[in-house]
């Protein structure tokens, strides 16, 4: 152990004459802990945030979407599905056709406007299934009463449940009722319900057979589009430029992140916001250091004195102060990181911070523990933590010895 690191080991934690600094080193430790626990903690729930959010949309919808420009029916579905299955083939998990009509449901006395999605039950590419919290995910049909899924919050405001009748009333090819062409109406079976934390889909989302959607939309064998899974939904945006390339007008190819841009920009709005609450935060430990380390030199200097008069070097004094220094934001840091952690854990399993669903799309914070946060916020705030101990340092070494012992 050299001389240096032993007398900034004493400086730091002595008791006998420096209480006060030693109140100190723990009020700055402190500091240096819960600000690098704060910046750890929100990138957690940052980065556990958009976790959650991406994966929920990818699973639950298509990674490249296929309609048409003015909501326009789309060409028999047993002709361009098999082109698209070609096309796709290297990349594609499945290409799905479905039949979609805003309507309106009824159950007793309570009606809703939804969103009835039809889709084919050998080819759906939707993962909604994963998320029935009643009944099953079924909407092939034997008898005259034909299946439908409904949402969590479309089924509590219907107070409907399953096994339950419903009535759908929706527009035959989006003309004007009339006596020669008026409204379809049919009734459904409640099969499942679902529940994705999801406002757009548990409030409006109810799915039915496709064959049944176009019956009651009058599309015959058209459809309004094409759902597709991709193996790497990252390839999404390039493979919808390049169908709607291939396919021309009126085919409209987008992909996830287009449909979904404004809550993929919220995720990276939010990312950009950290390495600004990164500096701010490690600024203020810097701040905690030097106004430390400033403390002690004042407590100190006739020590100081005492040591230069005994012939020890500036460089010397300057060595006690950042190991001093160093001292102070490892254990600082440490503590930060070991705090972060446990708070991490303890929302993981015991949910201490609840969301409202229908704003942030989840119930809980969630929370993604990546050992790269902790990395990247301990080592930046290592350095700054380091290179602000040399002013103080420095100020140490300056201090002429005869000047300290006089007034001592």
């Amino acid at each position: 152990m050299s001389v240096s690191f032993f007398i900034a080991n004493r400086f730091t934690g002595s008791k006998k004459n420096s209480r006060l600094i030693s109140l100190i080193s723990v009020i700055s430790i402190t500091g240096i802990a819960i600000g690098v626990a704060t910046l750890i903690i929100a990138l957690t729930v940052i980065n556990g945030f958009e976790k959650a959010i991406s994966d929920k949309i990818v699973q639950i919808n298509s990674h490249v979407q296929i309609s048409s420009f003015s909501n326009r029916n789309l060409p028999d579905y047993n002709i361009i599905l098999p082109v698209l299955e070609r096309r796709l083939r290297p990349y594609s998990r499945g290409v799905s056709p479905f039949a979609l009509r805003l309507a309106i449901i009824k159950h007793k006395h309570n009606t809703e406007g939804i969103t009835l999605k039809g889709i084919l039950p050998g080819y759906t590419n939707t993962e909604i299934r994963n998320y029935i919290v009643d009944g099953k995910f079924d909407i092939s049909y034997a008898d005259d009463m034909p299946p439908i899924v409904l949402g969590r919050k479309l089924a509590d405001k219907l107070f409907a449940k399953v096994g339950d009748r419903v009535t759908i009333f929706t527009l035959k090819q989006l003309s004007t009722p009339s006596p020669e062409n008026p409204p379809s109406i049919k009734q459904f079976r409640v099969a499942g319900i679902f529940e994705s934390n999801l406002a757009e889909y548990d409030d409006q989302f109810c799915y039915i057979n496709m064959h049944i959607a176009q019956e009651i939309f009058g599309m015959n064998d058209n459809v309004n589009g094409y759902d597709i899974k991709l193996s790497d939904f990252t390839k999404a945006d390039s493979i919808a430029n390049n169908l709607n390339y291939y396919l021309g007008y009126p085919y409209y190819a987008r992909s996830i992140f287009k449909i979904y841009q404004n809550i993929f920009t919220w995720i990276d709005l939010q990312k950009k916001l950290v390495p600004i609450a990164l500096v701010l935060i490690v600024v203020v430990a810097a701040f905690n250091i030097v106004g430390t380390l400033l403390m002690i030199v004042l407590e100190r200097s006739n020590a100081i004195g005492t040591l230069k008069s005994l012939g020890a070097r500036s460089r010397q004094i300057v060595s006690i102060f950042v190991y001093q220094g160093i001292y102070i934001s490892l254990i600082g840091i440490l503590a930060g990181n070991m705090l972060a952690y446990l708070l991490s854990i303890l929302q993981d399993r015991f949910d201490l911070v609840t969301l409202p669903e229908t704003v942030y799309f989840m119930s809980k914070a969630p929370v993604l523990i990546d050992w790269h946060n902790y990395l990247i916020v301990s080592g930046a705030t290592f350095v700054l933590c380091f290179f602000t101990t040399l002013i103080p340092s420095y100020i140490a070494s300056k201090i002429n010895p005869i000047s300290a012992l006089r007034f001592d």
